[in-house]
């Protein structure tokens, strides 16, 4: 079995640090998530988006006030 490839750190930060132009604070505080996000939205990666029923429950859930 082969192991797992590394971890692009290098890619990343360059990405997150130059390309967005985040903050050092800002990219270090990112979760891998929030970067894949920012990554396929740079890409013009489709995602699907949260029906309306769905966001209305999250809403309800975890209001702002």
């Amino acid at each position: 079995m082969k192991p797992p490839a590394a971890f692009p750190w290098n890619d990343v930060m360059a990405f997150g640090l130059g390309r967005l132009a985040w903050p050092p604070d800002q990219f270090w505080a990112a979760t891998p998530r929030e970067i894949a996000a920012a990554l396929n939205a740079h890409r013009g990666v489709a995602t699907s988006a949260t029906d309306r029923a769905a966001l209305s429950a999250l809403m309800a859930a975890y209001p702002d006030s």
